[in-house]
């Protein structure tokens, strides 16, 4: 990390591997407006292989913060992921559409101005059954990380 003229840049490598995709972390930059305060410029757009936009504007790979992640999130229509045994909590707040999600055997349907707390040690899997692309915020305490996630990356149910 260096800091010049009220700019905090972030230029360490990362490599590291999320849902079979290995990226390095780019040059990140902060605008540090006083001592109080930093205003992250741009999120780091998460490459994925499923159509799901994923737009990190807090966490361990745009601000290398382990404590708190914050993502921005657009699953398209017919989207799913694994079921997962996170070892963190997951707040997910809906903005558009719907977003089905399974969570230790119970199914239930997100729908918009809805929040949902899905505590670590979950069996949980996130969907987009409909026919409308889901759009929503995902706070993760800690951060997100490929580590803490524990996918099933074969189990169907």
């Amino acid at each position: 990390m260096r800091k010049t003229d009220n700019l905090i840049i972030y230029d360490s490598i990362t490599t590291f591997n999320l849902l079979e995709i290995a990226y390095v972390k780019p040059l990140i930059r902060y605008k540090n407006i006083g001592k109080s305060y930093v205003i992250q410029q741009a999120p780091f757009v998460v490459p994925t292989t499923d159509g799901k936009l994923i737009e990190e504007h807090v966490g361990r790979v745009i601000s290398n913060e382990p404590g708190l992640s914050i993502a921005h999130m657009v699953a398209p229509s017919g989207w799913s992921e694994p079921f997962q045994t996170p070892e963190f909590d997951e707040y997910t707040m809906l903005v558009r559409g719907r977003k089905q999600i399974e969570i230790d055997g119970e199914t239930i349907t997100l729908k918009v101005g809805e929040s949902l707390l899905v505590s670590k040690g979950a069996r949980v899997r996130y969907s987009n059954p409909f026919e409308e692309e889901a759009e929503y915020w995902s706070v993760c305490v800690p951060a997100f990380s490929p580590d803490l996630v524990n996918r099933e990356e074969n189990a169907e149910s």
